[in-house]
């Protein structure tokens, strides 16, 4: 029902907003923690046009945000390959997404390749998804549900404190435990945390 017409249905100022203020937080919510849209179109390697939201059958969609020369990014490597082979089985389906414009196509089969990454690649030299998700760095972490909805953004787990200050093992695996409840099928509510890295600011469009 629209808005307007709750209103009329109230006989008490009191009790419209007591019923609108709800519907408006509902709906800021949504916007806040970043829906998915399903026209977001990225390329792959051969240059050919993706929409990857557009079809979610999988019950979980990693993306994990990546760049050829980032330090933090490339340590990240065997946790990232440990999870998909751990989730991949369950039905999660998982993509490793280049944000900056500047690595080609030739550079990121490479890094794919030096790295060991048996990965579907993507290219979002303009920054659809990384707007869509709220990226900020590589490596960063997005999850979403096959209804389309983020259920997870930030870091992959603790391990990277800050620039320079790593702990010897995580404390806490973010990506792990978000995959889990999604996988479950359990309610959940959308969980963002920073990531550390190499910001994709940085990387011009």
């Amino acid at each position: 029902m629209p808005i307007s017409g709750l209103c009329k249905a109230c006989k008490e100022p009191t009790l419209a907003l007591h019923i609108v203020l709800p519907v408006l937080a509902i709906l800021l919510m949504s916007l806040s923690c970043g829906g998915s849209d399903p026209e977001v179109v990225l390329l792959d390697l051969d240059g050919r046009s993706v929409a990857p939201l557009e079809e979610m059958d999988a019950p979980a969609s990693v993306f994990i945000f990546s760049s050829v020369d980032c330090p933090v990014s490339n340590r990240y490597a065997p946790e990232v390959k440990r999870l998909k082979a751990e989730f991949a089985d369950q039905g999660a389906r998982f993509w490793l997404v280049y944000p900056n414009p500047a690595e080609t196509p030739d550079a990121i089969r490479q890094h794919l390749k030096d790295f060991g990454y048996d990965f579907d690649a993507l290219r979002d030299p303009e920054h659809r998804l990384v707007d869509l998700t709220r990226a900020s760095v590589t490596p960063e972490a997005a999850v979403f549900t096959s209804d389309n909805l983020l259920a997870y953004r930030g870091r992959i787990d603790d391990r990277q404190v800050d620039f320079g200050k790593v702990r010897p093992r995580p404390t806490k695996h973010d990506l792990e435990e978000a995959l889990q409840l999604v996988l479950a099928g359990e309610s959940f509510t959308p969980r963002f945390t920073t990531a550390v890295g190499c910001y994709i600011s940085d990387m011009k469009r």
